[in-house]
C-alpha cells in the first residue's frame, strides 16, 4: 500500500479478558504490547490499565521490547488488560532502489555481526524430516540473491498452506501445520524462520499488528495481532516477509517485540493459582488515526480451555496466539 511519501499515523486498541471458574488465587503476568521505536515506525503514546488495578512495572528484555508486568494477589473470577498506542509510521524506502548483497558478502556481514542467535535453531523454529522434505519441494538452496530467494520462499509458503483460524494450539509444533497444510500467522512464520537459518541467514520472528486497509486483500484476521519475520540481508539491513499475506514488510506492519520465535515474545504470558476453567478473549481494531474510528472492537477471538489436572496449589499458564 502506498502512502505518497506521506508519514501513517494508526491507533491500536488491544483488549485481553480472562474469565475463571471457579474464582483463582494469585495471578502473575508479563506482557508485550508496547510497540517498539527505531528506524521504521515512532511510538507516540501507549497506556496499559489492568483490572483488578495492579501495580504495574516495565522493563526492557535482552531484545529490547518493552515488557510491562504485574501481580493481583487475590482470589479473582477475571483479568482484563487493555493495551491503546498512537505509532507514526515512516516511509520505507524500495528495496529495489538500494544496494543488494551479494552471498558472499551477506555471510561477511553476518560473520562480523552478532547475529549467531538468530541462526540457530530455537523452541518453535527448528528442522523436523516434514520440514526437511518442505524444503526439498521447494528445491530451496543459496542460488541468485539472498532477497530474491526469499522473496520466492515468502510466495512458496502463501501457496502451499491454507490459512485458518484456530487450526492449531499456541505451543503447536510447526509438524502440525506441515502434515494439514494449514494454520495461522505463528505457523508460517516459524516454518520460513527455520528454513531461513538453514540458508545460513540470521533471521527472527516479529510480533504485532497488521492495519487493514478497504483495499488491502490480506488472508489475515483483523481482530488479532499478527506475527511475520525479518532476515538480515547484510547491506538491505533487516527485511521483513509475511508468509501468511505475500507481503514484505511495508507501513502497514507495526512492529511490537522480536525474537528468535514466539516464546520469546507472547503478547500475555503468565501463571495463577489454583485449578480452573477458563476463556480467553481478544479484541484487536488497528485504525488511521486520520480515518473515523470504529464504533467498538469488534467480534473478539475466543479460546476455552477446560479446568487442568493440577493440584489446588500448582501454577497454570495463561498466554494467547497470534491469528
Amino acid at each position: 500500500m502506498s502512502n505518497g511519501g506521506r508519514n501513517m499515523t494508526y491507533s491500536i486498541c488491544h483488549l485481553t479478558s480472562f474469565s475463571y471458574q471457579p474464582a483463582v488465587g494469585e495471578s502473575v503476568m508479563e506482557v508485550r504490547l508496547q510497540p517498539r521505536s527505531d528506524t521504521r515506525q515512532r511510538c507516540l503514546s501507549s497506556a496499559l490499565s489492568v483490572d483488578p488495578p495492579a501495580n504495574v512495572m516495565v522493563y526492557r528484555d535482552f531484545y529490547g521490547n518493552a515488557v510491562h508486568h504485574f501481580d493481583i494477589p487475590g482470589k479473582h473470577h477475571t483479568i482484563e488488560v487493555m493495551s491503546e498506542a498512537a505509532v507514526e509510521m515512516l516511509p520505507r524506502t524500495a528495496l529495489e532502489t538500494l544496494k543488494h548483497s551479494s552471498w558472499e558478502e551477506l555471510d561477511e556481514l553476518a560473520g562480523n555481526g552478532d547475529y549467531w542467535e538468530m541462526l540457530l535453531p530455537s523452541q518453535y523454529a527448528q528442522m523436523t524430516p516434514a520440514l526437511n522434505e518442505l524444503r526439498k519441494e521447494f528445491k530451496l538452496e543459496r542460488q541468485g540473491d539472498p532477497l530474491s530467494l526469499l522473496e520466492r520462499l515468502n510466495t512458496a509458503i502463501y501457496e502451499a498452506f491454507e490459512y485458518v483460524p484456530n487450526t492449531t494450539r499456541v505451543d503447536s509444533p510447526i509438524d502440525d501445520a506441515l502434515e494439514s497444510r494449514q494454520g495461522v500467522c505463528q505457523d508460517f512464520a516459524h516454518i520460513m524462520i527455520a528454513l531461513v537459518r538453514q540458508l545460513r541467514i540470521p533471521c527472527r520472528y516479529v510480533s504485532g499488528y497488521l492495519y487493514h486497509g478497504d483495499k488491502d486483500h490480506d488472508r489475515s484476521t483483523a481482530g488479532a495481532s499478527h506475527a511475520w519475520l525479518e532476515a538480515y540481508l547484510g547491506e538491505l539491513g533487516w527485511v521483513e516477509f509475511d508468509p501468511t499475506n505475500n507481503l514484505i514488510g511495508c507501513e502497514r506492519h507495526i512492529r511490537v517485540a522480536v525474537g528468535r520465535d514466539y516464546a520469546d515474545v507472547p503478547p500475555t504470558r503468565g501463571v495463577h493459582r489454583g485449578e480452573a476453567e477458563s476463556e480467553l478473549r481478544v479484541r484487536v481494531t488497528v485504525s488511521a488515526v486520520d480515518a473515523p474510528r470504529p464504533e467498538d472492537l469488534g467480534a473478539p477471538m475466543v479460546v476455552r480451555s477446560n479446568r487442568p489436572r493440577l493440584a489446588a496449589s500448582a501454577d497454570a499458564a495463561q498466554i494467547q496466539s497470534q491469528q
